[in-house]
Parts: structure tokens; C-alpha cells; sequence
């Protein structure tokens, strides 16, 4: 397929960095704008006039994790040699929090699953993705989580995935852990937490993903390790 504007590929909008390849880039740089995926652009997307179109047959999935983060989504279509075409809107939510999945996923990273929060406004990314696409979506998020509707969307039909691990608790403050933000300070966080955690995985957050990365039974132990904490149920609000 043929650039339109060398300007908008992903690269050149700073857009290109896919957390599954570097972990500690996760969750990655989300749209902010309405905006269309093609490929390897990053189109601005009119949402009166343009949106419509692309609505009929696919189904609006909402993201509080890397699939805000265009490079991801296209990397996970790209290996299943489908095409890349999804548009992606900013949708401001209500009640729904943003926590830390009480698992290490298969990348090495802690990656983000929702929980409800009455006072929770936040804006978060809708990507609309038909069938096969959204097949695709799914695998890569199974077993750790599952597809679920949101009740009271602004958009009809919007579904999210959520955690089947639940979401970590901070066991100074018994509150959820904050996910979706900067990974390194959040794997240092949670070694400091935690001497068996810095012991099996660390010293650093490069030492944490590539060996976690490396071996599932390092996982399965880090994650045992992490629900020690103390976890609350992932789902929307």
C-alpha cells in the first residue's frame, strides 16, 4: 500500500515503539486524537463524517492497556498477516479505574486491567475492529483476560477486556496499584516491596523482563509472589 503522506507513518509521528518488543515501553504511546490505523500511518480521522462508516460490522473495544497504542495493535494484526485498518478514538469514561493485572504476562511486563471506580474520569481509547480482527485481539489476550461489555457505554456495544488474575493491591494503603504508566517505576516499586520479588526477578527492571520473558516457570513463581499482596476482582464499573 502506497504512503498517502510520508509525515503520518507511525515512525515519524513517534508513535512506532511496540511494548510487546520493549517491555519496558509499555503501555505505549495511545492516540489522543481520533485517528485511523492503516497500515503503517497514523491518518486523522473526522468522526461526523468518516466514523460512520466503519461502525456497521465491527465492534468497539475500549483499551486501558497497550491497546491504546497503535504500534501494538498493528504489530498484533501484522502477525497474522491481517489487514491493518482500525479506526481509533479518545472516548472520555467514568468508573473505571486502572489498576495493575495480578500477573506477569508472557512479554515480561505487568500489564494494565480495569476495576470499578465510581470516581474514576479518565479519557480512554475505542478501537473498532471487525471479525477477524478481533479474533486476533482476543488470542493475544488469552487466558490472562476476557472480552465483557461495558454497562452504560456512551457507545453501544463497547466491550473491554478484563483481567481473569484480578488487579494488585498496594498493601501499604490497601488501594488499588495504579497500572497503565511508567513500567520501570512500577517493577522497581514493586521489588521494594518485595525482597523475594527483587531477589527472583531484579536487581533492575531490564533484569525483571528478560527473565521473566525467558521462562514461564520464573513467571508463574512472580506472579504467585505478586498476589501475595493482596488483589481485588478486575472488571468495568
Amino acid at each position: 500500500m502506497a504512503l498517502i503522506d510520508p509525515s503520518r507513518t507511525l515512525a515519524s509521528l513517534g508513535y512506532d515503539t511496540v511494548p510487546a518488543l520493549t517491555p519496558l515501553s509499555y503501555p505505549g504511546r495511545p492516540v489522543t486524537a481520533p485517528a485511523l490505523l492503516r497500515g503503517d500511518e497514523l491518518l486523522d480521522l473526522d468522526v461526523e463524517h468518516e466514523l460512520p462508516r466503519w461502525t456497521a460490522d465491527r465492534t468497539p473495544v475500549l483499551a486501558v492497556g497497550s491497546n491504546a497504542a497503535p504500534a501494538q495493535v498493528a504489530y498484533k494484526l501484522k502477525k497474522l498477516g491481517l489487514p491493518v485498518a482500525v479506526p481509533m478514538v479518545p472516548l472520555p469514561t467514568r468508573g473505571i479505574g486502572v489498576g495493575c493485572s495480578a500477573h506477569i504476562g508472557r512479554n515480561g511486563y505487568v500489564a494494565a486491567a480495569p476495576y470499578p471506580d465510581p470516581r474514576a474520569a479518565r479519557t480512554l481509547v475505542v478501537s473498532w475492529l471487525d471479525a477477524a480482527q478481533l479474533k486476533a485481539v482476543d488470542a493475544t489476550e488469552l487466558p490472562n483476560y476476557r472480552r465483557a461489555a461495558v454497562p452504560g457505554a456512551p457507545v453501544p456495544g463497547l466491550q473491554m477486556y478484563v483481567g481473569e488474575h484480578g488487579v494488585l493491591v498496594d498493601p501499604g494503603t490497601g488501594a488499588p496499584r495504579a497500572g497503565g504508566g511508567d513500567q520501570a517505576g512500577l517493577l522497581s516499586a514493586l521489588m521494594a516491596a518485595s525482597p523475594e520479588l527483587a531477589a527472583l526477578l531484579g536487581p533492575a527492571p531490564r533484569d525483571w523482563v528478560r527473565r521473566a520473558a525467558a521462562s514461564p516457570a520464573v513467571r508463574e513463581e512472580g506472579t504467585r509472589l505478586l498476589r501475595a499482596g493482596g488483589t481485588i476482582p478486575s472488571g468495568p464499573a
